[in-house]
């Protein structure tokens, strides 16, 4: 069953209340989607633990419902 975009961004939100979070469904079937999520709980952190606690805030749907997901992470500027 596909993930609807606005409950990928949702469960973003829920873990990350100030990020700016940007979804796009890459092949159209609710499965491939690219999301760029900037918020300052990244500061400090290495690319791949960003890329961990956006994929936690998932809850496990990675690899499931959620076939793939294209992420870029940043920092908001000072």
């Amino acid at each position: 069953m596909p993930m609807d975009p606005t409950e990928i961004e949702r469960l973003i939100k829920d873990k990350f209340p100030d990020a700016t979070i940007q979804i796009q469904d890459l092949a159209g079937d609710g499965d491939h989607y690219a999301a760029r999520v900037e918020s300052r709980a990244f500061k400090g952190k290495t690319r791949v633990q960003q890329h961990q606690m956006v994929y936690e805030a998932l809850g496990g749907r990675m690899g499931g419902v959620l076939h793939a997901l294209a992420l870029t992470t940043a920092t908001p500027p000072d």
